[in-house]
């Protein structure tokens, strides 16, 4: 569909991502060979995304880069049973907030694919939504996230939790408990959240 502005307006998309720590393991193999990039991270999953699209004769396209910025969120809720959590980001009913979307496949062809799921936000039926009140200087306590609070506290002396361990309102959300990303890759997300901030 024209508002879906997929690139090429091809018949199948196939959104392509990671759910929990397994995708790390994978890139902390390889990513010395890629320590000299800005986003190494982007720089190898791109690799990764192109030599598969090239072997199947499909697009890889990526929500990194642009512009110009292609609505992967919006991909994604047509594609799976996503929802906005109270924290910005899209939450699964497995994998909570632990899953990203890395980049998509796009087919010349229409492909058969299962229909997607229908499940209820798991936020809807969460009446304490503690996620809202674990961040240690409420970045999450109005109705719009306060980058500046977050990136003051994250880069402050007193951040060693979250920047060791990753977002506190995340890891406060009881969804998904199996996915949560390990200390290394929890770091590794704050560190370049933390950079892209700072125009780095």
């Amino acid at each position: 569909m024209p508002a879906d502005r997929v690139p090429g307006d091809p018949a199948t998309l196939v959104m392509v991502g990671n759910a929990g720590p397994d995708m790390w393991a994978a890139f902390d193999g390889v990513r010395d060979a890629y320590a000299d990039g800005a986003n190494p991270l982007d720089a190898w999953i791109t690799d990764v995304l192109d030599a598969v699209a090239a072997d199947i004769g499909a697009t890889a396209l990526f929500p990194f880069g642009g512009p110009p910025h292609l609505p992967f969120q919006r991909w994604a809720q047509r594609a799976e049973p996503v929802d906005p959590s109270p924290l910005g980001v899209l939450i699964h009913p497995e994998f909570g907030l632990w899953h990203a979307y890395r980049g998509a496949l796009a087919f010349p062809e229409k492909l058969e694919l299962a229909q997607a799921d229908t499940h209820p936000s798991p936020c809807d039926s969460c009446a304490d939504r503690p996620c809202l009140s674990a961040c240690p200087v409420g970045a999450f306590a109005s109705a719009t996230y306060d980058v500046p609070a977050c990136v003051g506290h994250i880069m402050g002396p007193d951040s060693g939790d979250c920047m060791g361990q990753g977002c506190q309102a995340r890891r406060a959300c009881p969804i998904g408990r199996a996915y949560v990303y390990t200390p290394d890759q929890a770091g590794f997300h704050m560190r370049a959240f933390t950079g892209a901030q700072d125009g780095n």
